[in-house]
């Protein structure tokens, strides 16, 4: 049985469990090193113990909560803390016994929720212990025995704990709470243990797929599924009864229903209060359709804290720290979007901002003017390299931004990671209450927040406090589940601010074309914009190598060091392995005697889902492969390097995301057609500073996809859960 991955997610935007071929794919080739797995870290606390220790709070939050619910549930008992009594209902509208008006109604507001626990220092050891190696060696024997790879001992006795051995022996499914194994290899593995025992109407098997299913649909972006989708994608797993086997799944409390007002075209969700809520009423709106979604705890824990926390932001005045006539001036004195912004913030208490790369200059001058007025003002980017170049951004605002003398502290506003803010390993720290010591937060890179994280944000401020969620609506979104930043755009609950200035130059022109479906030709009276047509995957290969090299160094004056490549996927003839090992072979050649490294190789370190952190090798010895990720040294022991390291001379466009570099080489072969989208494009076009070359292979697909090739659709419940909290006059 063979689990080596190929392909993430990413490579071709895997949909709904409803497309058994990219579901399939989805589970059976994401790769670790795109969407995380729990690495360790250098001596000090780092940008992925930040990851790690963030992930942890969530548990022990998710846990609270499930030990708050924690009573008999009788069958048809409301099972997601929502005042309908939802399996009930579902059972009423799938058996014809009520219309789904009948049964569906408005949720109350969600009570507040309580300030979360104050966060315990960070330990002093900065690497994650690995499982205990007797734990390891009794997993590797019953994988053994099940024909399974060994190499998955350690991943597995991770995944499942001390226990794990017994939990194999006990339940051979649970194999597929390891990232990378299928349903078709957990059945083989099962019947090598159990014999004919091993059908695919057993209870294990079911309750397990179940789960991976609805995994892998949060892999793709979802919080929830729709109940046909589900059933559906059961029924493709040869589960024999897969309603029935939903049904099990809700009443065993394994996952959550919910029943959602299906939006018609052009209409809005009913807002509570507004005219939609008096429709209700009126009895004019009882006809109105309902689906079915079904999800797994974890997340839809994480949405509705969300919805909790974006609420709270903005049905509370902020607070009052300055007078309102020296906001004015300084938003006098900043002009144009920068001032419309600082006049948003001085008002409410959530703020979206968009625009492409040169518009962060306005939040920076945001947080200069803020903390010269005295609030305790930080920015928290995606990762160490965007936070690197926003400080750069805020030394600029120091000399030329909104005015305003920044005499509140020498040191001027502060700038962390997200995962670093809210593991207090970077940031103000935390008061009595658990909340963030600040009275403004700007997150940047907002579209790469998925729901985990942006609910931990949100958690985490305090009462008055300010949020500016700022980012490039254009870009792909998050690795994990939800499309928070689009979603809060769509519901128009908060004041939007979108920056009017644009990116300068021919590489500006293009992206903003692309930003709009238009791919037009730029003049680049400087070579900011390359095209280099090639035939097939083999010169894709060679021209882009040379591109690296030669040609860009000597033509563009930026060195191989300072270029990235950038390609659909990591697999085939022209992903990131080949390319990688093509780059190595002429820029660091050696044996890559360190698990495939050597010292002066470019990586790309992934601490957790979603995060990529470029870096270096500088070393390996017994305590692992020792990097350099951002000015920061990051230790990874041996047993997780292949897990959270790869070469990074190349990346695909979701591990780029939140960088930029001044040149960058994108790739674009024959068989990159399918996983072409106008957001792949325009985060990869939009990653170069100076210089950009494109080795096109595509032909016209490319300004197809430009044109015609949206991003997937994704399940969420964001826009359901604020409708009813929200008025519709906040927006």
């Amino acid at each position: 049985m063979s689990t080596e991955p190929s392909e993430t997610a990413e490579d071709a935007e895997p949909g709904t469990p409803d497309e058994p071929t990219r579901t399939e794919r989805a589970g059976a080739e994401a790769d670790p090193a795109e969407q995380g797995g729990d690495a360790a870290e250098g001596r000090q606390v780092s940008e992925a113990e930040a990851e790690l220790l963030a992930q942890r709070a969530e548990r022990e939050r998710i846990e609270r909560r499930k030990a708050e619910r924690r009573e008999p549930i009788e069958a048809g008992a409301k099972l997601s803390g929502r005042a309908a009594d939802l399996l009930a209902a579902v059972r009423a509208v799938e058996s014809g016994e009520k219309p789904v008006a009948a049964v569906f109604e408005e949720a109350a507001p969600a009570p507040r929720r309580p300030a979360p626990e104050p966060a315990r220092p960070a330990p002093p050891v900065t690497v994650e212990a690995a499982p205990a190696t007797e734990v390891v060696a009794a997993v590797r024997a019953v994988l053994a025995r099940g024909g399974a790879p060994e190499t998955l001992a350690a991943q597995t006795a991770g995944a499942l704990g001390e226990g794990a051995a017994e939990a194999l022996r006990a339940d051979p499914w649970q194999l597929l709470r390891v990232t990378g194994v299928r349903p078709a290899q957990a059945d083989g593995f099962a019947r090598a243990l159990l014999g004919s025992a091993a059908g695919p109407d057993d209870a294990r098997r079911v309750r397990a797929v179940t789960g991976w299913l609805l995994e892998q649909a949060a892999a793709a972006g979802h919080t929830a599924l729709e109940m046909s989708v589900l059933t559906a994608a059961l029924d493709q797993q040869g589960v024999p009864d897969s309603e029935e086997a939903v049904r099990n799944a809700i009443s065993d409390g394994d996952v959550l229903v919910f029943q959602d007002p299906m939006p018609e075209a052009g209409v809005p969700v009913p807002q509570r209060g507004g005219a939609g809520a008096q429709e209700r009423e009126d009895g004019a709106d009882e006809a109105r359709p309902v689906r079915v979604l079904v999800g797994l705890e974890r997340y839809a824990m994480a949405e509705e804290s969300l919805a909790d926390g974006l609420a709270r932001l903005v049905g509370s005045a902020p607070r009052q720290d300055a007078p309102g006539a020296e906001w004015e001036r300084v938003a006098a004195s900043a002009g144009g979007s920068g001032g419309e912004l600082i006049r948003a913030v001085a008002g409410h208490g959530l703020v979206l901002h968009t625009g492409g790369q040169a518009s962060l200059a306005e939040p920076a001058a945001l947080l200069r003017a803020a903390h010269g007025l005295g609030l305790r003002a930080w920015a928290a980017a995606h990762g160490p390299t965007g936070r690197a170049r926003f400080a750069a951004l805020l030394e600029a605002a120091a000399t030329g931004g909104a005015g305003v003398a920044d005499d509140a502290g020498a040191e001027g506003p502060g700038v962390a990671t997200v995962a670093g803010l809210l593991s207090g390993a970077e940031g103000p720290g935390r008061d009595a209450d658990g909340a963030l010591r600040l009275d403004l937060l700007v997150v940047l890179d907002a579209p790469q927040l998925d729901v985990e994280a942006a609910a931990l944000v949100t958690e985490s401020l305090p009462d008055g406090a300010r949020l500016v969620l700022a980012g490039d609506p254009g870009v792909l979104w998050s690795v994990g589940p939800g499309r928070v930043f689009a979603d809060l755009l769509a519901a128009r609950v908060c004041p939007q601010i979108a920056s009017r200035r644009p990116d300068p130059g021919p590489l500006g022109e293009l992206v903003s074309g692309i930003s709009v479906g238009e791919l037009n030709q730029v003049a680049a009276p400087g070579k900011e914009v390359v095209i280099v047509p090639v035939r097939d995957a083999g010169e894709a290969v060679h021209r882009t190598v040379q591109l690296v090299v030669d040609s860009v160094p000597r033509a563009i004056g930026v060195p191989a060091e300072e270029t990235q490549v950038i390609t659909p996927g990591h697999g085939g003839a022209v992903g990131t392995r080949a390319l990688n090992a093509a780059l190595k072979e002429r820029l660091n050649p050696g044996p890559g005697r360190f698990g495939g490294f050597d010292p002066g190789d470019r990586i790309a370190y992934s601490p957790a889902r979603g995060r990529t952190v470029p870096g270096r090798v500088v070393q390996a010895d017994a305590d692992g492969l020792h990097l350099s990720c951002a000015g920061e040294a990051v230790v990874v022991p041996q047993e997780r390097v292949e897990q959270s390291v790869r070469h990074g001379w190349a990346l695909t466009a979701h591990q780029a995301a939140g960088c930029r570099w001044p040149a960058v080489v994108v790739v674009l072969p024959g068989d990159a057609v399918p996983a072409l989208s106008r957001p792949w494009v325009y985060t990869a076009f939009s990653r170069a500073d100076r210089h950009l070359s494109v080795v096109h292979g595509v032909e016209q697909a490319l300004p197809h996809a430009v044109a015609e090739v949206a991003a997937k659709p994704r399940t969420t419940r964001l826009p359901v859960l604020l409708a009813p909290q929200i008025p519709a006059a906040a927006g």
